[in-house]
């Protein structure tokens, strides 16, 4: 029991008087450590209050949308094709067509808005108006708003990751430099004692 002991104690004096480890590894490892919490714990966050900072900002947006813009049944007049554009990969095809609208106790109006491929002249379809009476988007839904909020923390995380790990490869040149320069000044002092016990 007493040998293991001092077994313990002699390794815990080499850890710490280790001559062969400088001060410049010393400050490296535990800038290292420091590093790997910060982006393990620290990129997530980043991307976290990114992603809800962007959630509150959109949602906004959208509730401002809402409160702007009102839906209107509208007739198709014209500018359907006679046939249906083909889809584009996941993407469902839209046609540009005129219609025509009447709001109860105004004139009827026409207009230009988009429409699904398919839709025919006479056909009724659902436009939004703002608060000047012009065709505008639809408001952006609850989807859309979480599609951004996750994009924008991504990339938030994904910036805040690649900080640390250019600041990690940058503190590793530093300590590379000095640890050079370190091994230049020992050798300067030992060299010539190398050299003369040589001749």
């Amino acid at each position: 029991m007493r040998t293991r002991e001092m077994r313990t104690r002699m390794i815990g004096r080499r850890q710490r008087h280790n001559p062969l480890r400088r001060r410049s590894d010393v400050v490296e490892a535990w800038t290292a450590l420091v590093l790997t919490v910060v982006l393990c714990v620290g990129a997530p966050l980043a991307g976290l209050a990114a992603g809800w900072w962007a959630y509150d900002a959109a949602r906004a947006t959208a509730a401002e949308q809402r409160a702007e813009r009102h839906r209107v049944r509208a007739e198709v007049v014209e500018g359907a094709p006679a046939s249906t554009p083909r889809a584009e990969g996941d993407r469902r095809p839209v046609q540009r067509v005129s219609v025509r609208w009447t709001e109860p106790g105004e004139q009827t109006r026409t207009g230009a808005t988009r429409v699904s491929a398919g839709t025919r002249v006479g056909d009724h379809t659902y436009i939004w108006l703002d608060d000047r009476d012009r065709i505008v988007p639809a408001p952006t839904n609850r989807t859309v708003v979480l599609q951004h909020a996750l994009a924008v923390g991504t990339c938030a995380a994904g910036l805040a990751a690649a900080g640390v790990l250019a600041l990690r490869a940058l503190i590793r040149r530093v300590a590379a430099r000095h640890r050079m320069a370190e091994w230049e000044q020992d050798w300067s002092r030992t060299g010539p004692e190398w050299t003369r016990h040589r001749t």
